[in-house]
């Protein structure tokens, strides 16, 4: 990343911190992106076991619409959950969305994946989710670190780090032009909720 916003393939990033003062706000700012979320994003977070990925994806569900608890897919690599209603013009290309589609009738799809057990990020080929990442659905990807070499330029980062027992460092970078606009949205419904 250039010093000016820019990184090197001239892709526009954006980037926002936050600090959390408890686990129910890291929630919250999961629902207060959820919200925004209207299907082909992809959302790569990282940081240290305990350190909020899936209480934040927790929040992330709330915010689409899905009432099913979420847990972490830890031993099964992906979880799969059906939320709010998707438009006609909102469904992609892939050659697994004829599939999905039918298996969510028209709900915007939430694809968990946690790749901590991963052991080479050619496993995520091996197993056919480079098809989810294509759909029209929410990939949501717990230690997407595991797998950096493989993801797209565009997309939103976040890294969560343990402050201490409670409070949490929530970086976001934002890296295209969509993924800076869901971000600036994001920051608008934060400081909106905060201020009411």
């Amino acid at each position: 990343m250039h010093k000016d916003g820019i990184v090197s393939d001239q892709l526009p990033e954006e980037v926002l911190e936050i600090i959390s003062q408890s686990a129910a706000q890291t929630q919250h700012l999961g629902k207060l992106l959820g919200e925004l979320l209207r299907g082909k994003e992809l959302l790569l977070l990282d940081g240290n076991l305990g350190a909020g990925k899936t209480t934040f994806t927790q929040g992330l569900a709330q915010g689409m619409g899905i009432a099913e608890v979420i847990n972490s897919p830890t031993f099964t690599l992906l979880k799969e959950y059906a939320g709010r209603s998707l438009s006609p013009s909102d469904v992609s290309d892939s050659p697994l969305e004829p599939m999905l589609r039918k298996r969510f009738a028209g709900r915007l799809a939430l694809y968990h994946f946690d790749l901590y057990r991963l052991n080479e990020p050619d496993e995520l080929f091996d197993l056919g989710f480079d098809d989810y990442f294509a759909s029209s659905g929410v990939c949501v990807v717990e230690w997407a670190d595991k797998a950096d070499e493989f993801w797209p330029p565009e997309r939103l980062y976040i890294r969560l780090q343990l402050i201490d027992e409670v409070q949490r460092r929530l970086l976001f970078v934002a890296t295209g032009s969509r993924y800076c606009e869901l971000l600036r949205q994001f920051q608008k419904n934060i400081y909106a909720t905060t201020s009411s």
